[in-house]
């Protein structure tokens, strides 16, 4: 993000920085357990509001692929803009979201409701962003590993919380009631701690490029997620693949063209910062490939489809995948070490390593529940480092001055991963006998994650280091404050 000389040395200070770092804390867990909260529930949405399983988990994609278009726009806007006054009005939109997804019963409103809860994805960078305008410099590493631990904590948290609303016969509107109320609460906390300062840099938002990244991001994966219904060779999926390509072709231009471009193609196209992007889209995907394959397979039951457990979404959730957050949680705690002291190509090697392991052995064996939670265990290990080694790595090749644009790009990679995946894993669940999903799809998921972290870790071993590394106090900051935001 733009900051003045005076934002980044932490001349404004506040009184009680330990309360404002609480109170942001809170403000960020919103992030966690609004993406965590309806995964487990995606069965009974799509049970409740009678649509098919491919459908129900448009809430999980649409929600990603706004995300993708949204953050680095509210990123740009908290750096025109009063940071708290762009704080809140995320916080209302998220509000907004939550409450229609709590009163309605129609997938497409459900669907808009999950879009405007996307904002949330803002709230981290907006946090940090004012903890670097109001802290000291001494105080920012341990500020971040607040907001980062919460972040991690959040999301083993929302699948306990989750499986405690739903005993039973619970509708799933208890999980939005839910974020309703938590974001009335982080509000009143945003109006309370959070000073206001005026705006610290001019300049102007591309909403050109805005809109064209999200059109072309929007047909490409209404092509991967509906093509196994409407057919690959259909005209209407070919003609949704090629208008988003397309369309992010011509973005691609227009950003190169831009005076103020929403994302930095020249920087793009470096084959260091290249290759880690590209690694990070992978590691993206690994995350939903483990998190909504494991979530949906446990809760197939076993005696009707031959595999599954038959869990409910309490059981899902507190014994099958609560372990592994838990894991990715403590693992996400010490990555900042193990980077710093052994760097972070060897990390993510290890972490890939980690996840190739753990997505091989459910695919090869899923009979018995210990099986699901070490591979849960690994997965979510390789997804923690990995997450904390791709953004060191991208600070490395970029000076101080390059960094947050640098961050925003690796930032976007991770979140188009986690659209994809979440579209690809929809299409393979579509594939059913006997009224439940076919085994071989759980495998071919679980076979789809091993690949993406074989190819994160080939990409990397390919990509050159800078002769010299960035290792200014700038670059990190931006390195800490991306790590474990995978949430």
């Amino acid at each position: 993000m733009v900051e003045t000389e005076a934002t980044r040395s932490g001349l404004r200070g506040v009184t009680r920085p330990g309360l404002l770092i609480a109170g942001l804390s809170l403000v960020v867990l919103t992030v966690a357990v609004l993406q965590t909260a309806v995964v487990p529930v995606l069965g009974i949405i799509a049970q409740q509001l009678n649509v098919s399983t491919v459908a129900a988990s448009w809430a999980v994609t649409a929600n990603l692929l706004a995300a993708a278009a949204a953050t680095p726009l509210i990123g740009r806007l908290a750096d025109l803009h009063s940071k708290k006054h762009v704080l809140l009005t995320v916080l209302v939109i998220v509000l907004a979201g939550s409450v229609l997804a709590a009163v309605t019963t129609s997938l497409p409103l459900l669907v808009l409701a999950r879009v405007l809860q996307a904002a949330s994805y803002g709230l981290y960078p907006v946090a940090i962003a004012i903890l670097r305008e109001e802290l000291p410099e001494h105080r920012m590493g341990s500020a971040m590993s607040v907001l980062s631990g919460t972040l991690g904590f959040g999301g083993g948290t929302g699948l306990v919380v989750v499986g405690l609303l739903m005993s039973g016969h619970a509708g799933y509107h208890r999980v939005f009631w839910l974020t309703t109320a938590f974001t009335v609460v982080v509000i009143a906390i945003a109006v309370l701690l959070v000073p206001i300062r005026p705006r610290s840099a001019t300049g102007t938002i591309d909403w050109v490029g805005a809109a064209g990244l999200a059109a072309g991001l929007s047909a490409v994966l209404l092509a991967i997620t509906q093509g196994h219904s409407w057919g690959w060779t259909s005209p209407a999926t070919l003609t949704c693949a090629a208008c988003g390509v397309m369309i992010l072709v011509a973005w691609w231009f227009w950003e190169r063209r831009a005076k103020q471009p929403l994302v930095s193609t020249e920087m793009m196209t470096r084959r260091p910062i290249m290759l880690t992007n590209l690694a990070t889209v992978f590691v993206g995907m690994g995350l939903y490939f483990a998190f909504l394959g494991l979530t949906q397979f446990v809760q197939i039951p076993g005696g009707a489809a031959g595999y599954g457990f038959g869990a409910t979404v309490l059981e899902a959730s507190v014994v099958y995948l609560l372990p592994g957050a838990l894991t990715g949680f403590l693992v996400a705690l010490a990555s900042g070490r193990f980077i710093d002291r052994f760097g972070a190509r060897p990390v993510l090697a290890v972490a890939a390593v980690a996840g190739i392991v753990g997505f091989l052995f459910v695919a090869l064996v899923h009979d018995a529940p210990w099986q699901v939670i070490v591979a849960s265990i690994l997965a979510n290990a390789y997804i923690s480092l990995g997450y904390g080694a791709l953004p060191a790595l991208v600070v490395a090749e970029v000076d101080a001055g390059e960094t947050g644009v640098a961050t925003s790009m690796n930032a976007i990679a991770r979140t188009v991963g986690s659209s994809m995946a979440a579209a690809l894993v929809a299409v393979l669940l579509g594939r059913t006998m006997a009224g439940a999903p076919m085994e071989s799809s759980f495998v071919a998921i679980f076979v789809s994650g091993a690949a993406t972290a074989t190819l994160a870790m080939v990409l990397i071993a390919l990509s050159r280091p800078r002769a010299t590394a960035n290792d200014s106090v700038e670059a990190q900051y931006e390195s800490r404050a991306m790590n474990h935001e995978w949430g």
